[in-house]
This record gives C-alpha cells, structure tokens and sequence, in this order.
C-alpha cells in the first residue's frame, strides 16, 4: 500500500480522503462570484439611492454610469483571488489559473481606472460649463482636462500591456535580451517616430501654454470654424457649414493663425455703406443708434457710425458694431446692413448711388422747322 501512495502525485496525497477536488474547486469558485455580485448589487443600490435624491448633476449617478459594468467583473474577481488558496489542484494547474485571474484583474482594474477619469470629467465639466456667455476659463479648463485624460488613459493602456506581458516568463527573458540593444533602437525608434513624438509633445505644449482651446474661434487655412476636438496628435476644427478642418497638433505651433477668443468672446464687427454725397448723415446716425437700442445681439460697448472714406462718385460709410461672441457679430452685422438699406430706400432712394453724365455737349442744338423741307 505504501508502494502504491508513493507513485501518487504529491499535490494529490493530501486530498486522497476528501471529497472530489474538481466538485470542491467548482463550488468555490461559484461562492467567490456569488458573493461578488451581492457586494457589487448591495453597492449599487445603495448609490442608485443617493443619486436619486439629486436632480441635477449627481456625482453617483455618474459613478453608476461609467463604473457599474467594469465593477460588475472586478468584484468577483477579488473574491475569486481571495479564495484561490482553497482550492484543491495540481500546482502546475493553479498556477495557470492563478496567472489568468491576475491578468484579467490587472485588464479589469485598468478599465476600472479609465472609466473612473470619465466620472472625474463628469464632476469637472458641471462645475465648469460651456454654455455661459463668456466662458473663458471654462474653455481653459476643459482644454487641459480633455489633453490629460487622452495622455492618462495612453499611459493605462501602456502599464497595462507591459503587466500582461510581464506575467510570462518567456517575455522577460526576451526583455532582458533586448535591453542589449535598446540604445541602437531607441535611435531608430526616434528617427522613425520623430512627428508622431513630436506632435505629442506640441500636444503638452499646447494643453499648458493654450494658444487655442476648446470651442474657440478660429480662422485658419482661410477657414473660419470652432475648436471641436483636441486630440494627441491632431485638432479638429468645425467649419461654420459643418465641415470639418483636421491639423496636425504641431501646426499651430509653428504656423501663424487667427483666434477670435484668445482673451474673451466678445468682438467688434463692421458694416459698410457707399452712398451719394445727397445722403444727409444726421438721420442714418438716428436710425442706427435706434436699431442698437432695439436688438439684444449688441452688447452696447462698441456703436459708431462715420464716413471713413470720400471717393469719387461716393462715400464710405462705416457703422461699428460689438457683440458677446463672433456668432452674434455675424447675426448684428446682417441686422444692421438689411435695416440700414431698407431704411434709406423707403426715405432716401435719390442718394443711392449713381452715376452723373453730362449730355448737352454731345448732341447738336434742334433744327428749327422752317429749314425742314416737307417731301
């Protein structure tokens, strides 16, 4: 009999007399997951019950959105891990399962991670909103917000492979042996890679210095549109007819460009007339002070009307406008212009402009009718 033992497995002499191992390691298995999902629904619950107490923004509301399903998984997990050393196996065996439960934690627990930024931009985004009026450290913020969460859930993604692979043994190795030849590939891997790094790093400077941030105006390539996105490598610019404009991230750090909100949204806009020298100006000033006074698209900062030029069959007026942002600009500009020309048709319509000919030296004196022989 003892002869017969000693051919047996060493991992398997201690559990000779009890119960099945497979049917033990199962129910374990099962109970760690069961009790899993009981702290993951007591949890949500009890967050599900504070977020309904808020309307408005509602920090667990959030939590429950972006971290419910990550939770769902990385739960049991733990319980699982935590009751690994019950179990009944081989070691060869446990040590596979002991592998492939740490690197689904690790997977786990990196979403968990990249889903809980989402709830921190959630918090940061209701304090900081976009919709007001001059929402100049709104953009601010949000810019740099935007650019660390896409650089933050790169260096999880990154951290996270590296792990994975780190589990295996086959991998160290090769890792050690490559690290003989990491500077001559740093050197490739530069040369190779010098615009993708190089747009990363003009996305740093950009997040921090912000010659542009989100929702600003710009005009750039001829272009006149508002900063949709800003990515790690490159801007996506929203074209006013709902086109989209996509530059690279370096370039608007060594090319020139216009930006119509680098201090605040407000602007000054213009609108040009050229009428007859017959216009008289007092009333075009009383009918433009009245149109100021009667539109909620000026703010009221910047109103004047004044001949800029005098050419030689007309003379150029110019009316300054002002307005909370660019797209009010535009709106008052076409206000002012349509008002101002019905304006002067209805009461004015002799100093529109025209052209004056002289036609008394181009035609001979009438021939008086005696000298008109009859046929």
């Amino acid at each position: 009999m003892m002869q017969i033992q000693a051919k047996l497995p060493p991992d398997l002499l201690d559990y000779s007399q009890h119960m099945p191992s497979f049917i033990w390691n199962l129910c374990i298995a099962i109970t760690a997951l069961i009790i899993g999902l009981i702290l993951k629904f007591v949890t949500s619950r009890l967050l599900r019950i504070y977020a309904n107490k808020q309307n408005d923004y509602s920090f667990f509301r959030s939590f429950i959105t972006h971290l419910s399903t990550p939770v769902t998984y990385f739960i049991p997990l733990v319980v699982l891990k935590a009751m690994m050393p019950l179990m009944r196996m081989y070691k060869t065996y446990y040590a596979l399962l002991d592998r492939v439960t740490s690197i689904l934690l690790i997977i786990v627990f990196a979403i968990l991670l990249i889903r809980a930024i989402r709830v921190l931009e959630d918090y940061v985004y209701h304090f900081y909103d976009l919709n007001k009026s001059d929402n100049l450290k709104e953009r601010k913020i949000r810019t740099q917000l935007k650019f660390l969460r896409k650089l933050l859930v790169a260096i999880i993604v990154f951290v996270t492979i590296a792990l994975v692979l780190l589990s295996f043994e086959s991998f160290r190795k090769l890792g050690a042996g490559l690290l003989t030849g990491v500077g001559i590939g740093g050197i490739i891997i530069g040369f190779a890679a010098q615009n993708s790094l190089g747009n990363l790093l003009a996305g740093m400077q950009l997040a921090f210095t912000q010659p542009i941030r989100i929702d600003d105006v710009l005009v750039v390539e001829g272009e006149w549109g508002r900063v949709e996105d800003i990515t790690l490598t490159y801007v996506v610019l929203r074209i006013w007819d709902q086109r989209r404009l996509i530059l690279p991230i370096n370039y608007f750090i060594t090319k020139p460009f216009q930006n119509w909100t680098r201090i605040s949204a407000d602007i000054i806009g213009s609108v040009f007339l050229y009428m007859d020298y017959t216009i008289p100006l007092a009333p075009l000033r009383a009918e433009f002070d009245r149109l100021m006074l009667n539109t909620k698209l000026c703010d009221g900062k910047v109103k004047a009307l004044q001949v800029t030029d005098a050419k030689e069959r007309t003379m150029e007026i110019r009316m300054l406008v002002s307005a909370r942002n660019s797209s009010d600009a535009f709106d008052l500009r076409c206000y002012v212009r349509e008002n101002m020309i019905t304006f002067i048709q209805q009461n004015y319509p002799g100093s529109l402009p025209k052209i004056r000919t002289d036609i008394n030296d181009k035609f001979p004196q009438a021939i008086p009718e005696s000298a008109i022989t009859p046929l």
